[in-house]
């Protein structure tokens, strides 16, 4: 469906390939993404390297209506994501004078230092427009396709409410879920011929252990109210024939 907008996001940090840090926002993009009826499509994690960051946003931003990252555009050193997305496009980066300002005087009313390290926070690559936070001032930018925002969780979340109204969006995915107390494996077979006879789902099958047995949750998606409906009677049909009581 060529008017679905499609997405990728990627999220940025050395802490997220070592473990130190639990990745909280591809799970949130994702859902605010399918809710507002855009397809995230790819996620790449790449480290603090600038050479990973521009090879990953320039393959992503041409693929993809929307690019997301998150992380890297802090006061510290390897903080290094605005200066590689500038090199991505090809631009220049300085302070940008409207960041400058809010920074300045979100310090100036706390009482705090607006030191050389928190100015790097301003650094925004030519032509970007600015990402509103809420949270804590520093502002986030998009330039052409790419939304960069930062990595803190709540201040990602915030950064992209203020983004999602700004995006195109499609006809909303729905989805309807099917308990079947049989396990994946006795019903694999007759569910792939399932999902062959209709085209316009994609079904998915979800393994569960209670700690005694195994069974399978049934999930249909369709942008298609009528193909679910379609591909339920016919999964609840195939569990029946397998013996699968009280579907």
């Amino acid at each position: 469906m060529s008017n679905i907008p499609a997405a990728a996001m990627l999220a940025i940090g050395d802490e997220l390939l070592s473990g130190r840090t639990r990745d909280r926002n591809i799970g949130h993009l994702a859902e605010m993404l399918t809710l507002a009826g855009i397809d995230l499509k790819e996620v790449r994690i790449v480290g603090d390297e600038e050479e990973a960051i521009v090879e990953a946003v320039n393959a992503l931003r041409s693929r993809y209506d929307y690019v997301f990252t998150s992380g890297g555009i802090g006061p510290t050193h390897d903080d290094i994501t605005a200066d590689a997305i500038a090199a991505a496009f090809g631009v220049g980066i300085d302070h940008d004078s409207r960041a400058m300002a809010l920074l300045e005087a979100s310090y100036a009313e706390r009482g705090i230092e607006f030191t050389e390290a928190r100015k790097r926070m301003a650094r925004i690559p030519d032509g970007a427009d600015l990402i509103d936070n809420p949270v804590s001032t520093a502002p986030g930018f998009r330039l052409g396709n790419v939304h960069v925002m930062a990595g803190v969780p709540s201040v990602f979340q915030a950064m992209l409410d203020k983004v999602m109204p700004t995006l195109r969006t499609g006809a909303k995915m729905l989805s309807a879920a099917i308990d079947c107390p049989l396990p994946e494996g006795a019903i694999g077979s007759a569910l792939a011929e399932v999902q062959a006879r209709h085209g316009g789902t994609s079904i998915g099958s979800y393994p569960r252990y209670d700690g005694v047995t195994y069974s399978t949750q049934i999930v249909i998606r369709s942008r298609d109210a009528k193909a679910i409906a379609a591909a339920q009677t016919d999964v609840r049909t195939m569990l029946a024939e397998l013996g699968g009581k009280g579907i």
